[in-house]
């Protein structure tokens, strides 16, 4: 298991973000509110966690929904997922929606959404007149068909 060194700043008051199960790939991030949201059907709200991260170069924390509050309520996020770049020094936040038909409460402390640390790649591009053909070509969109 890769393991990198990552800082955070804590100005909630709940634990760090962390692992649910010793082979969890997302540590939970939790809400951290002076009072509860009501979450509307159809509503987003931008939600704070109260901390703060500094990822090494190459690195990105990705934010992406809890399976558990996407089916059981229809709570999601909405620009999962979200990238948190390596020189962002701001708060995490978190942007849920509500899909439901049902309005849905937000409280202190509760598990929203899940942040995941990754490396990645940076491009440098090479500008050419036309790209290598392949099989698949320009198909797209469910070209490939569903089974």
């Amino acid at each position: 298991m890769n393991k990198i060194q990552c800082f955070i700043v804590n100005h909630s008051k709940h634990p760090l973000p962390s692992y649910a199960s010793p082979l969890s790939a997302g540590m939970d991030l939790r809400a951290n509110l002076d009072e509860p949201i009501t979450l509307q059907p159809l509503a987003r709200v931008l939600v704070p966690t109260g901390i703060f991260i500094a990822l090494p170069e190459g690195y990105e924390a990705q934010v992406r929904p809890r399976s558990g509050l996407a089916i059981k309520n229809g709570i999601t996020v909405l620009n999962t997922p979200g990238t948190i770049d390596a020189d962002y020094r701001g708060e995490i936040m978190v942007i849920l929606v509500n899909l439901s038909n049902q309005p849905f409460i937000i409280e202190d402390g509760d598990r929203i959404a899940q942040m995941i640390v990754a490396q990645h790649a940076t491009v440098k591009w090479e500008e050419v007149e036309e790209l290598e053909e392949t099989k698949r070509g320009a198909g797209g969109f469910g070209s490939s068909g569903i089974q």
